[in-house]
């Protein structure tokens, strides 16, 4: 036996035994949030190329009907064996033409899923047989659509749709689709127009049986900006998405939005004498809510202003701001097919940390109840420095009434005509809940305006209604604009409502 065999037959000693143990394999790693951050540096340090978009048959060239004739057939679902939970691709063509890459994440692994027309059916009267029979090709999807069990039991009810730039909508029970929120907005309302980036590509995680929660990962791309959002949907009453977001700027970006919502205000019973309509509202949102960083309670009645309106509400770490829908009640509508009074408001509620900078509201004119006009987001103080990544989150509520629960009372309806008393004046009328003054005496009616005159302010009890309605005047002599406050406070200044507030400006 040499000595080389001999020594390796003899027990090694417990110090060389530790220097020759293979090492333990490394844990996988699992995709997640800085997965898709890593990504999106790496984007930001490379010149923005814009995405191919070539459509072939049968998506190319389609119109709206034609578009709305293709349908996901629910046997491609891949989560078709996940009890509550169902997932629809979205096709690519008439407006969504930018490629979207989607992949699927089981327990961390990612699976790429490429297009395949074959997962759709197509209405005979639009597309020939073999519509679906095509090859794949890479065209990619437009978007995809969460399914739920939310209304009915044992039936799949649309959660969310993401689709389009960087657009989602969210539904909690009961509710319809109305507003949308977006991942990020750049020079919204600007002399410049404004910048749409994209959700380029996502990553759809398996729900999570425990927690009842989907995540979502996307990757956001435009030429001034690339980012890592992650959104964790849990449905309910309030369907919450928990959201993350780091963003890398090609430039310097002062013109930023975060946590954008985009709506649809036509008209409301504050300037009904301008549209010839049988219904009394037509509005997805009527309002902006705000709760500032200092605790004041604001809520800001929307308008379709004849220029384009630009407000910023500026504030220091704010705890909440949304645009919402507080008209409950089909008479305030009067449309059978619309249903308004079910569109769902949205509720922003930020971390903390979000530091200077201002809520701003964008109000565009529109001739039709066709086209969103109203936009809200946070827009930081300091320019996001270009290379830099830059962290924020938030939490999102989506619902018939998601927001602030402070005890307060709270704007019902704001109504304005011509007044009668005066010529050029107008008349306000706005309504309270009543709740809080039962038993109480008549709270003081503090009306102000930064231009004009205020005059003749009263507050009425409408019992059978529930309401508290607080009335004026308002004289706008020579101005050409005007901010209008009113709030309800007790005798020694202590606030008891929300800060009503309005943008007066002349036709």
């Amino acid at each position: 036996m040499t000595a080389a065999l001999a020594g390796a037959m003899l027990p090694p000693r417990a110090g060389l035994a530790q220097a020759i143990t293979a090492p333990a394999p490394a844990e996988p790693v699992l995709f997640g949030f800085e997965e898709v951050a890593r990504i999106a540096t790496d984007l930001a340090r490379a010149a923005y190329v814009e995405p191919a978009s070539t459509l072939d048959p049968p998506f190319r060239d389609l119109g709206y009907d034609a578009y709305r004739g293709i349908r996901f057939r629910r046997e491609a679902d891949p989560w078709a064996g996940v009890p509550g939970f169902g997932l629809d691709f979205l096709p690519p063509g008439m407006l969504f033409t930018q490629p979207v890459r989607i992949n699927l994440v089981d327990a961390g692994v990612v699976r790429p899923f490429p297009f395949d027309p074959s997962v759709f059916d197509y209405h005979p009267n639009s597309f020939p047989p073999d519509a679906g029979q095509s090859p794949p090709g890479n065209m990619g999807w437009s978007g995809f659509r969460l399914r739920t069990v939310l209304n009915r039991p044992g039936f799949l009810d649309e959660l969310a749709v993401f689709q389009g730039a960087s657009y989602f909508r969210v539904l909690g029970r009961g509710s319809r689709y109305g507003l949308s929120a977006r991942g990020l907005a750049i020079g919204t309302g600007s002399r410049e127009g404004e910048e749409f980036p994209f959700f380029r590509e996502f990553w759809i995680h398996a729900p999570d049986p425990t927690s009842q929660t989907v995540t979502v990962h996307a990757l956001l791309d435009s030429p001034s900006i690339a980012g890592a959002f992650e959104f964790v949907l849990k449905p309910g009453d309030e369907t919450l998405v928990a959201t993350r977001v780091a963003l890398v700027p090609r430039r310097d970006l002062a013109d930023v939005g975060l946590a954008p919502l985009t709506s649809m205000f036509w008209f409301g019973p504050g300037d009904r004498g301008s549209f010839d309509d049988y219904r009394p509202a037509v509005h997805d949102s009527d309002g902006l809510q705000m709760v500032t960083g200092g605790g004041l309670r604001l809520w800001r009645a929307l308008n379709n202003p004849s220029t384009l309106q630009i407000s910023a509400f500026a504030d220091r770490d704010p705890r909440g701001f949304g645009l919402m829908q507080r008209g409950r009640d089909f008479d305030t509508y009067q449309d059978a097919e619309a249903r308004y009074e079910l569109r769902p408001s949205a509720w922003i509620e930020p971390a903390p940390g979000w530091g200077d900078g201002s809520v701003v509201l964008v109000e565009i004119p529109v001739e039709s109840e066709f086209h969103d006009n109203i936009v809200s987001f946070w827009k930081p103080a300091q320019p996001l420095v270009a290379g830099v990544r830059h962290d924020f989150a938030y939490e999102q509520r989506f619902g018939m009434a998601p927001g602030d629960g402070f005890p307060v009372a709270r704007v019902r309806q704001t109504r304005s005509g011509r007044s009668v008393n005066a010529q050029g004046a107008r008349s306000y009328f706005i309504d309270f809940d009543l709740d809080l003054f039962q038993d109480q005496p008549d709270p003081a009616a503090v009306v102000s305006a930064s231009a004009g005159n205020v005059e003749y302010p009263y507050v009425v009890r409408l019992p059978d209604e529930g309401l508290l309605r607080l009335a004026f005047e308002f004289r706008p002599e020579r101005a050409d604009l005007a901010e209008i406050t009113a709030r309800l406070e007790t005798p020694d200044g202590g606030p008891l409502s929300e800060t009503w507030m309005f943008r007066w400006t002349r036709e």
